[in-house]
């Protein structure tokens, strides 16, 4: 696997039409290994690439013949300071925050705490079981898109208003959209819409036999 030094923007995973960059900020990490996965049914990385490139606390690197779908996650060493709020732990595939697309969704398993669950010093502890067989992994994305004879509206600024939507909020009542709405969004003079983004869900983890990690 080729390893180029890659760039810190944009942050997450990038594909150009010829690889992709990625790019992670950590500030206190000692070291980021990026892990990619064959399959969302693997039970651990199929390669580990540690990220030698650094720019402003941003950890990077541009693999080229990558391809979108490709399923990664990574993981990163550091002080395991609970008490100082630092909790870096390799034993861990940690899912990209700045993922564009979850490839495999989050697996209940103990082994996804980073601290022993029922140990006497509750979230103090240290857990270095893995958990790359339950952890959730990002996904490379392809955002190419075809427009069609679709077109910016190229507004001018001073005639500007954006409107930001929440997608539960003005779906909830669908099919359709009351007329209400239809008059309230033209009325103002809205011009542009902002679609407020989405943002990943599981379910809540349910075991009332375990103590809670906090008191």
């Amino acid at each position: 696997m080729r390893v180029w030094p890659g760039k810190s923007y944009p942050l997450g995973a990038t594909w150009d039409g010829a690889g992709v960059n990625f790019a992670i900020f950590s500030e206190h990490a000692t070291k980021v290994e990026l892990c990619l996965f064959e399959s969302a049914d693997a039970s651990k990385e199929s390669l580990r690439i540690a990220l030698a490139d650094q720019t402003d606390q941003v950890w990077h690197a541009y693999l080229p013949g990558i391809q979108p779908e490709q399923l990664y996650g990574y993981r990163v060493s550091g002080p395991y300071e609970p008490q100082n709020g630092h909790r870096f732990n390799p034993n861990k595939i940690v899912l990209d925050p700045y993922a564009k697309a979850i490839g495999r969704d989050l697996r209940w398993d103990d082994s996804l705490f980073g601290y022993k669950i029922g140990d006497p010093q509750i979230d103090l502890s240290i857990d270095t079981r893995d958990n790359a067989a339950f952890a959730p992994l990002g996904a490379v994305m392809d955002h190419a898109f075809t427009w069609g004879d679709d077109h910016a509206p190229h507004t001018p600024w001073h005639k500007t208003l954006i409107y930001e939507l929440h997608p539960k909020g003005f779906t909830k009542r669908m099919p359709g959209v009351p007329e209400k709405t239809a008059r309230h969004l033209r009325g103002p003079g809205v011009g542009s819409r902002h679609q407020a983004p989405d943002r990943l869900e599981c379910d809540r983890r349910r075991d009332h036999a375990r103590p809670s990690p906090r008191r």
